[in-house]
């Protein structure tokens, strides 16, 4: 993009220098910024909540401890969260172990991380492997990538983001492979994660992560000092004897609760990863006022009323909010998709970023927004007016009556609607 522009950097590319131990700390840096809004201090000095720092158990239907110490309650909400799965491969339990945790005396850790411990780095690592072709997994698998680390990501399904339309799936990962990241996507077999007993300059211990893919007969060795695990999350409901509680859960799915956030015990609410499939920050911060509201003010909120979008913060962006076309055909609803490119905007031709588009999926018969999806640039900014939209019931051909400052990538959005209102003309008006 420079180079288009003009503007050169003396020796290219290889000039270009990164200071990986301080990228790092400027990451920690902010993290302890924004950390402050969870912090202890908060809560007690700010929001002058009582709070109890240990291990909170049940001990009956209105009754917890906490530090032996026993706290009666009317209502009680159980937002635990959820942890990072370890796939079941041959060795990686017993290296994460060493990873993280004191135990391994003078000897080099091996980096073999989750989403929570990844952040931990400072040293870069040459090459790292990421199990697992999802948002988290892409994401870091891209920012290390640019970082300058070589990186490879395995999955099983074939696909990147299976969540998403295929197409717009396909755009990222293209341009990660334009970046340099590969991509092994039909493994078969998991075989075993094992130290080669070669220790790195940069003090990692290096790794053999062996793989069976598709239509292979022979194993595949991928050499590393970097292995991240993302393969999903699960709920955190075990230790909390939740049985005493009349509390029922599973460890895969998580918390039973009703469409208001109910528990089994209709005294206790759940909230969060422990209890729903969309784990976001923003999604248990609404289940948890739609949960003060049910709780304590006799509300009505149910958690099938959200409107939940989500991004990944990958480049391009991926956002959506709504229904997708999987969606829609499986509930037998007939709709009709509306796109406008961004290689038609102004603005994107400008930044040169005309990878990319807005998908709206509508009502067959009228301009009724099912869903939408974006990638491109900035899509995880831009979703928010297509769900102000939709939570107002506000149409798509009424959203082309919606003045954007010009240029903005976000008026794909009201050209969308113009798309729309295009297919409403008679041919009489559309000879005129």
């Amino acid at each position: 993009h420079l180079a288009d522009a003009g503007i050169s950097i003396e020796g290219g590319p290889k000039a270009v220098k990164v200071d990986f131990e301080k990228v790092m700390e400027s990451v920690r840096r902010v993290r302890a910024q924004i950390s402050h809004h969870d912090s202890a201090q908060r809560f007690t000095k700010e929001l002058g909540i009582d709070l109890f720092i240990g291990r909170g158990k049940f001990t009956g239907e209105r009754t917890v401890t906490v530090n032996g110490r026993t706290l009666t309650f009317k209502r009680a909400v159980v937002a635990t969260g959820g942890y990072p799965t370890l796939v079941p491969i041959k060795g990686v339990k017993e290296l994460h172990q060493q990873a993280t945790t004191d135990n391994n005396g003078d000897k080099p850790r091996p980096l073999v991380m989750t989403n929570e411990t990844v952040f931990n780095m400072t040293k870069q690592p040459k090459n790292m492997v990421v199990i697992g072709a999802g948002v988290i997994g892409l994401e870091l698998a891209q920012a290390m990538q640019r970082l300058g680390t070589s990186v490879a990501v395995l999955g099983r399904s074939g696909k990147v983001l299976p969540k998403e339309d295929p197409d717009m799936a396909q755009i990222v990962k293209e341009q990660m492979i334009k970046d340099g990241v590969t991509f092994r996507l039909s493994v078969v077999e998991y075989r075993n994660v094992a130290l080669t007993g070669k220790v790195l300059d940069n003090g990692y211990p290096e790794m053999k992560v062996t793989v069976v893919e598709k239509g292979e007969s022979a194993p595949i060795d991928l050499v590393c000092d970097a292995l991240l695990v993302a393969a999903g999350r699960r709920p955190n409901v075990t230790g909390m004897d939740l049985e005493k509680a009349s509390i029922v859960f599973d460890t895969k799915e998580g918390l039973v609760v009703s469409d208001k956030l109910q528990t089994t015990n209709p005294r206790v609410y759940g909230v969060g990863d422990c209890c729903s499939q969309y784990k976001f920050t923003h999604a248990a911060d609404f289940m948890a006022r739609a949960v003060i509201k049910n709780a304590f003010f006799f509300g009505k909120e149910k958690m099938s009323k959200l409107l939940i979008p989500y991004a990944t913060f990958t480049s391009p962006e991926i956002a959506s909010v709504g229904l997708y076309g999987s969606d829609l055909d499986e509930k037998g609803i007939e709709y009709r998709v509306i796109e406008k490119h961004f290689k038609d905007n102004d603005r994107a031709i400008c930044d040169n970023a005309t990878t990319g588009f807005i998908r709206f999926r509508v009502d067959a018969k009228t301009d009724k927004i099912y869903g939408a999806s974006i990638v491109g640039n900035n899509a995880g900014n831009m979703i928010s007016e297509v769900t102000i939209a939709m939570q107002s019931d506000t149409g798509l051909g009424k959203l082309a009556n919606v003045i954007h400052p010009y240029p903005t990538t976000a008026e794909v959005v009201r050209q969308a609607g113009d798309v729309y209102n295009k297919t409403r003309l008679t041919n009489t008006v559309k000879q005129v």
